[in-house]
């Protein structure tokens, strides 16, 4: 987790630190006892072909869990005031996802400080996996 980031110490543009996880068939399994999401798509690799699929693919909560990880580690925890995510793809066992958060635009609103910022978790090679969109409420120093 990283320092706490203050209102008056960001600026648009400015990114989080990366989150970056290589996806296992133990996550899958593990996520899907912990979440009771026991769909066979995500850990029956012979029901997943039978399906017409490659393999058995993540979880798409998993994801969205890892890349708002990404955003409280940047904007720090119980800061966080809104976080909405879009499945673009679907996560495949030995994929790295990697996570970008990026500050849009800042505000003060209602005696909040704010900020918004766009997040999106993607592979290795470039393909976005979640896109979203977060607003956070900063401190300021002093």
């Amino acid at each position: 987790m990283s320092d706490t980031v203050y209102f008056d110490e960001v600026k648009e543009g400015d990114t989080g630190p990366e989150v970056r996880h290589q996806l296992t068939r133990t996550d899958l399994v593990m996520y899907a006892g912990a979440s009771g999401d026991f769909n066979p798509m995500h850990t029956d690799e012979v029901k997943a072909k039978e399906a017409g699929l490659p393999s058995v693919f993540g979880h798409g909560m998993f994801s969205a869990g890892l890349l708002a990880t990404a955003v409280t580690d940047f904007v720090g925890v119980g800061n966080v005031r809104k976080y909405n995510v879009r499945f673009v793809k679907q996560t495949w066992p030995g994929e790295t996802l990697i996570s970008k958060t990026t500050i849009t635009s800042k505000r003060s609103e209602d005696g909040k400080n704010l900020v918004d910022l766009t997040c999106e978790l993607a592979n290795e090679n470039g393909e976005v996996k979640v896109a979203g969109e977060a607003t956070a409420e900063l401190p300021t120093r002093g």
